[in-house]
């Protein structure tokens, strides 16, 4: 049975996260299932590169299903294009290698979170940034993240109570941007744990309100405790940019 990989973006903002869930339809999954099974007139199962939270928002998440059909990728394409809701959009659409899947083929992602430093409004953007007026000691939350950096064990920065995997992972690189009021930081890693984006964000504007030092970050990845690390940030400004295979 042929393999597709999709490339999709969306704006998460009225959808309950990618994972479809027994008591809600409103999900990125169920909505590309339900939609890809009628168009196919078969069971179709999708599988993400990874489940973005609630409210989260994608630029170029990565979904792989199978089906036998005698459209061609271009024609499913289309199907998708013309009936999927105007905050999801399909982007590209191919013939993957049999062995392809999303999420197990995957060997490293990007998010980018946006921060709103200042008190003016941005009316038009809202729904993409975590709007947190204050100074920041912009510096310190550089020499914080670059501690951050490399291969830890990251469950002092994840939501989850038990762990069946391991919490190991590799942050690549973290970067921060100062763009006018807009403060943009960009993780790169080759996975990343259940809010760990969000909680290293928080982490790191603690550092920022000077609430936590650079050099405590060492110890809290040494904790393994959640209540050591920062706050669980909005899933607001948080977006998918790039999935690395």
């Amino acid at each position: 049975m042929p393999n597709y990989r999709l490339t999709l973006c969306y704006d998460g903002t009225r959808w309950k996260g990618w994972q479809k869930q027994g008591n809600t339809d409103n999900t990125i999954q169920g909505k590309l299932e339900n939609l890809l099974s009628r168009l196919l007139d078969q069971p179709v199962e999708v599988a993400g590169s990874g489940r973005t939270d609630a409210g989260t928002h994608a630029k170029g998440q990565v979904a792989s299903f199978r089906a036998k059909t005698g459209m061609s990728p271009q024609e499913l394409l289309a199907g998708l294009r013309q009936y999927l809701p105007a905050d999801i959009g399909a982007v590209s659409l191919e013939e993957a290698d049999p062995r392809f899947h999303a999420r197990l083929s995957c060997v490293g992602k990007t998010y980018v979170y946006r921060i709103w430093r200042s008190q003016a409004p941005n009316v038009f953007e809202r729904n993409y940034l975590y709007f947190c007026p204050g100074d920041l000691d912009v510096e310190k939350m550089r020499r914080a993240a670059s501690a951050l950096c490399g291969r830890h064990d990251f469950r002092a920065f994840c939501s989850l109570k038990k762990f069946k995997k391991s919490t190991v992972r590799t942050v690549e690189s973290i970067t921060i941007e100062e763009l006018g009021p807009e403060l943009r930081l960009t993780f790169s890693g080759d996975g990343f744990l259940y809010h760990m984006v969000r909680i290293l964000v928080g982490t790191l504007l603690a550092v920022g309100r000077g609430e936590l030092e650079p050099e405590d970050m060492e110890n809290i990845l040494a904790s393994q405790d959640r209540q050591r690390a920062g706050e669980t940030v909005p899933a607001c400004g948080l977006c998918l940019e790039e999935v690395r295979y």
